[in-house]
């Protein structure tokens, strides 16, 4: 059937392989005739891919799928994704859904429309409304599910989902009961993919997965030996560097352990990778790490570093922290932050450890207290402020290049603003110039991932440029 003159709004919930799902669902709408709204906007179907990696998760999940039904009682609500595949029985009986489609199942979704309204017009004699469910057990999904991009509107950056499921089941985690065991794409079809939106102009990708870092291992002829000797990951990022307009490769979470010799060796002679490298640690103490059910130790971590620092100049290197899992004793805690301190990354984004049914963290005995959570969680921002303005002080007057993306304004309280961001924090003296008379406010990101500004009489975005930093502003900047 036809879907002319209908409206469709989408919301997402938590990860970028979410995000890239839903940008997937949104153009396979708009290709079956549906116009695209916003999604505080009446619409005729409303879609939430949802998240289920907390409780919190959970509830927002709920919430943004009560929020559409109020918006349009009469419209048709679609929940899909994680919540919906972990919380089934839930989800039928408590939340107000016409269309439930589970993790793997999301290129289903037009189709599940389709079948939604033909069964529609069958109860339209006043029986009762159809509600369509597709939801497979994604621990035994073998395939991974084939979601594509046409088209990546006003953008020069896209991420680009080439892996799907985990095997790691970390003790906190419920996402491998979410999505499955991993699956990995098809070279061919990344290749297609980023040609495609190479033609329209996107200069910049980002490769990301649920678990990157096994991405191939299902491919594999061979079975024997670690997931990491049977990972193709670097194999696919030589692919991805070979496809002509792909000037800049950025890689999603990896896990330390896939930081080999061998792979940095052939990492290094990719010049289009970008030296910037998000690093899962989760807690700096070993102890703790193995209660997590991570599979390295701080040792190897430390040792993964090294080997990125002894390639690269600067690397960005960030990382992810849960503070206050179970059992997490004081001295636990403080060898996470003398650990953070050694190692002083770009970055670290940090967690309270949240309580998730289902996984082996919340039958754990002696859960930390919420207020020793927070207590502990404001010692670490402390240091994470001090060490991201220290790495960035530390490219002041040093020759970058950066991907110039939007335009960025100054508002009323002199603060600069960007469009996609929203306020910065930066106030404006940090960007005044004798020589901006005419000239625009551009922003963009270096190859380590350091937000900057230029000002300049052309049309910057989607332009790579060269020039010396001066604090976060670009001066004497070349256009490449």
């Amino acid at each position: 059937m036809g879907f002319d003159g209908k409206r469709a709004a989408l919301h997402t919930l938590g990860c970028k392989v979410n995000e890239y799902e839903t940008d997937a669902m949104r153009a396979a709408l708009k290709e079956a005739g549906f116009s695209i709204v916003d999604f505080r906007e009446q619409a005729d179907v409303y879609v939430i891919n949802t998240c289920s990696v907390t409780n919190l998760a959970d509830r927002k999940s709920r919430q943004m799928i009560s929020r559409a039904r109020k918006q349009n009682p009469q419209a048709v609500v679609v929940a899909a994704g994680c919540y919906v595949q972990t919380a089934l029985e839930k989800t039928q009986k408590a939340v107000d859904a016409d269309i439930l489609i589970g993790s793997g199942r999301k290129r289903c979704l037009v189709e599940e429309l389709e079948k939604f309204y033909a069964r529609s017009k069958e109860a339209s004699d006043g029986g009762q409304m159809p509600r369509e469910k597709n939801v497979s057990d994604v621990l035994r999904e073998p395939e991974y599910e084939e979601l594509s991009l046409p088209r990546i509107e006003g953008h020069t950056r896209a991420w680009i989902k080439v892996q799907d499921g985990c095997n790691m089941f970390c003790s906190y985690c419920i996402i491998p009961f979410a999505r499955g065991r991993i699956r990995s794409r098809r070279m061919e079809d990344v290749r297609g993919e980023l040609r495609r939106l190479s033609a329209q102009g996107i200069r910049e990708v980002v490769l990301t997965g649920i678990h990157l870092s096994s991405y191939g291992v299902d491919l594999s002829p061979d079975k024997s030996g670690s997931w990491q000797e049977r990972s193709s990951l670097i194999d696919l990022i030589e692919e991805v560097s070979r496809i002509e307009g792909i000037d800049r490769i950025r890689l999603g979470s990896l896990e330390p352990t896939i930081i080999t010799e061998e792979f940095v060796r052939r990492l290094r002679k990719i010049r289009e990778i970008c030296p910037h490298f998000h690093l899962s640690l989760q807690s700096g103490s070993d102890s703790v790490l193995e209660r997590m059910n991570r599979h390295y130790t701080t040792g190897e971590y430390r040792k993964s570093l090294e080997l990125l620092r002894r390639a690269y100049d600067r690397p960005a290197i960030t990382t992810d922290v849960i503070v206050g899992f179970p059992g997490e004793t004081q001295e636990e805690f403080d060898c996470t932050r003398r650990f953070l301190e050694e190692i002083a990354l770009y970055e670290t984004h940090l967690f309270r450890y949240s309580r998730r049914e289902g996984t082996k963290a919340a039958r754990m005995t002696d859960q930390i207290p919420e207020s020793i959570k927070e207590e502990r969680l404001a010692v670490l921002a402390a240091a994470d402020r001090k060490m991201r303005e220290r790495f960035e002080r530390s490219w002041n007057e040093s020759d970058v290049e950066a991907l110039m993306e939007e335009t960025a304004q100054i508002d009323e309280n002199g603060i600069v603003c960007v469009p996609n961001s929203g306020r910065t924090g930066r106030p404006a003296e940090d960007l005044l110039s004798d020589d901006r008379e005419g000239k625009t406010l551009y922003t963009g990101y270096t190859r380590e991932y350091i937000r900057v500004f230029a000002w300049s009489d052309q049309d910057l975005r989607g332009r790579i440029v060269t020039g010396k930093l001066d604090g976060v502003q670009m001066r004497d900047i070349i256009v490449t």
